[in-house]
């Protein structure tokens, strides 16, 4: 859609020697009109109508230079513009390429600026003028707007607008980060913005997804921080542009807010905010978990999410408020190491102390991955402030209930309270519920102490008619054991 190179139209350059010899005959023969002043003009008159506010920069010799024009002579009549053409004058200033007076003209100019020209004969065509366009001794008056302006020495201009005062990571090569952004070209056009997107540009730093200014104003970035990113055309998309949206040889400038960044290779970060004194026993895998939390993307946003999942479902619960001290009046409950919540949020709980208060930073692959859930975007950083309410010694695997010495001897016995060779479902609750509450036994934690007898009963219900026998009753450990030696 737009062609790499110089524009094609040839009413602004002549080869050089051409151009050379027409500005040495006309200086020569002194020919010019005569100025508003009554006089021949000596050199290009220029009228600034419209300087902007900002001027970050100004056109100097040797600079790449974008700008819109319309040419006339001094009755007003038309004789080229580049609106016509629906085509910018993209070209070096101060190398021969465009006519001396342009040269002259457009020195010191900022971008958005209005200039209107006045270019006497002798530094525009001269006696020839230029055939069927520019008639000999031709004063030449020019309006333009400057669009870009940039040179081949440029770097990436970077201005920082904000950055939090906590800074937790800064952006580094090989990083993945989300973000927002604006894109315009130099003179304010907007061509891209993420925000009407309905979601972050998510992407890798330095491994080649960007264009490369792009990668290089990223670098040093804190979550929360904005920018602003100035990339000359070299650094972009050069002398192809993009589509119809971008121009060859344009500037690009993004306004852009870091949202998070993690690395693939990143663990959960922990830092303790309160630790109580005296803590003997801490938490570990199999220990029944009550704890209170609050929760949030990196910036700030609130997920609808406590961290837990459905067995290997990843979706999210009911939603936290940042800055209470607790999300809910209950506690959330979960056994260490079970596959019951985010596995960046099982190591954070991993070694606390009941009253200890910590904050994680879990990266998306310990949380909730590349397709987010409910609440959460897709590989999102999510941030969890947590306190250790209460904690219970867990069962080993697969069990239901532990005794916490041996056994008694007549297991059966004991457990047939009417002494009829049978034990129903309420003989075995209320023998189990004794044992609890005598202190010698416990069952899981976590878990509805009905429905855990209830399970337990089925497991010893071998034949399912509702009732145990002596036969039938067997201990875990008894069975376990049998299982070995079968599969020996």
């Amino acid at each position: 859609m737009f062609p790499a190179g110089p524009p094609s139209h040839s009413l602004l350059r002549l080869p050089l020697l051409q151009l050379l010899l027409l500005v040495v005959q006309a200086v020569g023969r002194g020919l010019g009109r005569a100025s508003p002043a009554g006089g021949p003009l000596e050199d290009v008159v220029i009228e600034r109508y419209h300087i902007p506010r900002a001027c970050p920069r100004e056109v100097q010799m040797g600079d790449f230079v974008r700008y819109h024009y319309n040419g006339t002579f001094e009755d007003g009549k038309k004789f080229d513009s580049s609106y016509d053409r629906n085509t910018l004058v993209a070209i070096v200033v101060g190398v021969g390429r465009l006519i001396t007076g342009m040269d002259r003209g457009l020195m010191g100019m900022c971008v958005n600026e209005r200039r209107r020209l006045i270019v006497p004969p002798h530094l525009g065509y001269g006696s020839i003028g230029l055939a069927g366009l520019i008639p000999p001794d031709a004063t030449l008056y020019f309006d333009v707007v400057l669009l870009d302006v940039w040179n081949k020495e440029d770097t990436v201009q970077v201005s920082t607008l904000l950055r939090p005062p906590h800074c937790p990571r800064m952006v580094q090569d090989g990083d993945f980060v989300r973000y927002h952004y604006n894109g315009t070209l130099l003179d304010g056009t907007s061509f891209d913005t993420s925000y009407s997107k309905g979601g972050t540009y998510d992407t890798y730093v330095g491994s080649g997804w960007l264009i490369k200014g792009m990668d290089q104003g990223l670098l040093g970035m804190c979550p929360g921080e904005r920018r602003k990113i100035i990339i000359p055309p070299f650094l972009a998309y050069g002398e192809k542009g993009y589509g119809t949206v971008i121009p060859p040889q344009a500037s690009l400038v993004f306004h852009v807010l870091l949202i998070d960044v993690h690395n693939p290779k990143d663990a959960v970060q922990l830092e303790t905010l309160e630790l109580p004194p005296g803590c003997v026993r801490r938490a570990g895998a199999g220990d029944f978990m009550r704890y209170h939390y609050n929760g949030s993307l990196m910036d700030g946003t609130l997920f609808d999410s406590r961290g837990e999942t459905d067995a290997g479902s990843h979706e999210p619960s009911r939603p936290h408020f940042r800055g209470q001290r607790h999300d809910y009046g209950a506690p959330q409950e979960a056994t260490l190491g079970a596959n019951k919540v985010i596995e960046g949020l099982d190591t954070g709980l991993q070694g606390m102390c009941v009253g200890e208060r910590r904050q994680l930073i879990v990266p998306p692959h310990l949380a909730h991955g590349e397709s987010g859930a409910r609440g959460v975007p897709g590989s999102a950083v999510l941030l969890f402030e947590v306190e250790l309410v209460s904690r219970e010694d867990g069962l080993p695997t697969g069990y239901l209930f532990v005794w916490h010495k041996d056994p008694p001897a007549n297991l059966f016995e004991d457990m047939d309270l009417n002494k009829d060779g049978e034990v129903p479902p309420e003989e075995f609750s209320t023998f189990i519920k004794a044992q609890v509450s005598e202190g010698k036994g416990r069952l899981m934690p976590g878990q509805d102490p009905e429905k855990t007898i209830g399970d337990m009963f089925q497991n010893q219900d071998r034949n399912q008619d509702g009732k145990i026998t002596v036969d039938e009753l067997k201990l875990k450990s008894d069975e376990d054991e049998e299982r070995v030696h079968e599969e020996l």
